[in-house]
């Protein structure tokens, strides 16, 4: 069974703690290295490692101090030219490659956003073979997925509460245009909820909510209902 522990999710920072039991892993770290320590319980030198989707400081403000620590950041050679981070133990990916760190099987591939090189993560566990997809800060995913266990998917905004916070002025018309290109809206993750097999699916869960354009009780809810799973709210 995986474990999925939430550190931080949203535009102040992101970071994940995943285990298969055996090899702990981090998503992100868009925190600073204290806040990291404690998140995983002064765990970090356990961590076999942290895949970073790209290089927003939300999602990598944390490496510096990461690497210095010993931890291995797995990345696009994108993410690391534009991160310009100079170090043995930051470690490039190649998309829909599969890599092995401790007992994860890994494989990246790209996703919509405005990046240099962004990356989602599909992650195989050795022993029980669940499958475990990752995808924040896209705008939708090209890719579909057979035989899931945990999806792990951002969940940024409605375009009702979007439209409704342009019209009242609470967010800038011009802002409208890299949302819709750079983030998954809850429209668009009930489109890749459905073109995925959900028979094996354990649990789902909804990342990086907007704090403007999100309504987190109404995404788990019509999640929960379209899926008939498991929906827990990064953060909560």
């Amino acid at each position: 069974m995986i474990e999925i522990k939430v550190l931080a999710s949203g535009s102040t920072g992101n970071c994940y703690w995943i285990s298969d039991g055996r090899t702990p892993l981090l998503l992100e770290a868009g925190l600073p290295l204290q806040k990291i320590r404690e998140g995983t319980g002064f765990q970090v030198s356990n961590l076999a490692g942290c895949l970073i989707s790209h290089e927003h400081g939300d999602h990598s403000r944390g490496i510096p101090e990461l690497v210095k620590a010993g931890v291995n950041c797995f990345m696009s050679q994108g993410t690391a030219e534009a991160l310009g981070v100079q170090s043995h133990r930051i470690k490039i990916l190649e998309a829909k490659k599969n890599y092995h760190i401790g007992t994860w099987q890994v494989m990246p591939f790209e996703v919509q956003h405005d990046a240099v090189e962004p990356f989602g993560y599909l992650l195989r566990t050795a022993k029980t073979k669940e499958k475990l997809v990752y995808i924040t800060d896209s705008s939708y995913s090209r890719y579909i997925f057979n035989g899931l266990s945990y999806i792990m998917v951002e969940c940024n905004y409605s375009m009702e509460i979007l439209n409704e916070n342009i019209q009242a002025g609470r967010v800038p018309a011009a802002q409208k245009k890299r949302i819709l290109q750079s983030h998954f809206s809850l429209e668009n993750v009930k489109d890749f909820l459905l073109a995925n097999d959900l028979s094996q699916v354990k649990e789902i869960w909804l990342l990086h909510l907007s704090d403007r354009n999100s309504d987190a009780e109404l995404f788990k809810r019509e999640i929960m209902e379209l899926t008939g799973k498991p929906v827990y709210i990064a953060g909560e």
